[in-house]
């Protein structure tokens, strides 16, 4: 993937981010805060998950493009997954953001931040659904 189509990419999911409301019936999700000290990222997660599957994610709250649109980007993937296969995927989206090995098929659209490790003040923006998602796993 060019350079070009990565920052096409990034700015839809930016602008037009998918799963950014608050859900209607809240009571029905786990809420977990993810944020980063040492700048504005800052976003609640909501996550519906019946039985072993993720039913539904949200999100809201402020941050930079690059949390936004990979936040936008993750929450799509894992709908309709279940938990063993969202973790396998956000297990792969670290290794992939830390520059190990990783299955680039099972991320998609989320190799539009191979290149992060390059800009490590960057991987805790990439990472910030990932890592408050996966304190909600843990949780189980």
């Amino acid at each position: 993937m060019d350079n070009d189509m990565k920052r096409s990419i990034i700015l839809d999911n930016y602008q037009d981010a998918k799963n950014r409301c608050v859900p209607q019936n809240i009571d029905d999700y786990i809420v977990i805060n993810s944020n980063n000290q040492s700048c504005i990222d800052n976003i609640n997660i909501y996550v519906k998950l019946d039985n072993d599957k993720i039913s539904d994610i949200k999100f809201d709250g402020e941050a930079c493009v690059i949390a936004i649109s990979s936040t936008s980007i993750l929450s799509d993937m894992l709908i309709g997954k279940t938990t063993n296969e969202a973790k396998e995927i956000l297990n792969n989206y670290f290794n992939m953001i830390e520059e190990k090995e990783y299955n680039k098929d099972i991320l998609g659209e989320a190799n539009v931040y191979e290149d992060m490790y390059k800009q490590p003040s960057r991987k805790t923006c990439a990472t910030l659904f990932a890592r408050g998602i996966s304190k909600i796993f843990n949780k189980e």
